[in-house]
């Protein structure tokens, strides 16, 4: 199975411009990049902030860009979406019982658990033992390998700015999926607007910029420091899973650097 990694689109109702870049535009340039070099994926995953204040034309200019895409998209929460607007506009996607946007999906030989951290009013992550309790009882159901889908990683990153903004209670989670790490075969994130690589507790996990704007590489543990953002170039990831083989590769779409043949 092929399938496409994008994050933390953060468009603007009224199609605005977000720290000098137009998040829409910006969106509409990777469906198109999408739909010309990797058609062939079977879903796109979409790992939260959609978009920047949660406001519904906002998710309906998400849904507008997206739907030249051939391959259907599963999207989560971020801490700037709204949970209620968002189920209005993505009537398609499942909740868990108690209305959480929280599903699963066949990907391949692998089991996709989408998961949602939102909390409303706070941009830092929450997942509460009612989620955590659903995400347990979905990694008890299968014995088949497992990725996650979230928005905020469980575990610092070294960027202190934005690790205060993580799950803030980790607790919960950690107790849902004890015992099944070994099961979790990788666990893709949002919200750092960073491509970062890595592993925790022997369960790998990747992230990826954003599509508007991301945040700059500045290591350090203070927490209270500003967030610095960047104009790097945008990005998606292409995962390529075959058995037990995991290929991520990023793809910087906007790139506008002239492609040669080596001799």
């Amino acid at each position: 199975m092929k399938f496409i990694h994008l994050t933390d689109t953060h468009i603007i109702a009224g199609a605005g411009d977000l720290y000098g870049t137009n998040p829409k535009i910006r969106l509409q340039q990777a469906v198109a990049h999408i739909c010309a070099h990797q058609a062939d994926a079977d879903a796109v995953a979409l790992t939260g902030d959609l978009t920047h204040l949660g406001h519904e034309d906002a998710y309906r200019l998400v849904r507008e860009c997206l739907a030249p895409l051939p391959m259907p998209v599963y999207p989560i929460l971020g801490n700037h979406d709204c949970r209620r607007v968002f189920r209005e506009h993505f009537q398609q996607i499942p909740t868990d019982a108690h209305g959480f946007i929280q599903y699963t999906q066949n990907f391949g030989d692998y089991l996709a658990i989408f998961l949602d951290t939102n909390k409303p009013g706070v941009h830092w992550g929450d997942f509460c033992e009612l989620r955590a309790q659903w995400l347990r009882a979905q990694l008890a159901a299968t014995n088949r390998p497992v990725l996650l889908f979230m928005h905020h990683p469980f575990f610092p990153v070294a960027i202190g700015s934005m690790d205060t903004l993580s799950l803030r209670d980790t607790a919960p989670f950690l107790r849902a999926i004890a015992g099944y790490q070994d099961q979790i075969k990788h666990i893709f994130f949002g919200h750092i607007h960073r491509p970062i690589f890595g592993s925790i507790s022997g369960m790998p996990f990747s992230t990826l910029r954003g599509t508007n704007h991301q945040v700059a590489l500045m290591l350090g543990d203070d927490a209270a420091a500003d967030i610095i953002a960047s104009h790097e170039p945008p990005q998606y990831a292409v995962v390529l899973l075959e058995g037990p083989r995991i290929v991520i590769h990023l793809e910087d779409f906007s790139d506008p650097s002239q492609r040669f043949a080596l001799t």
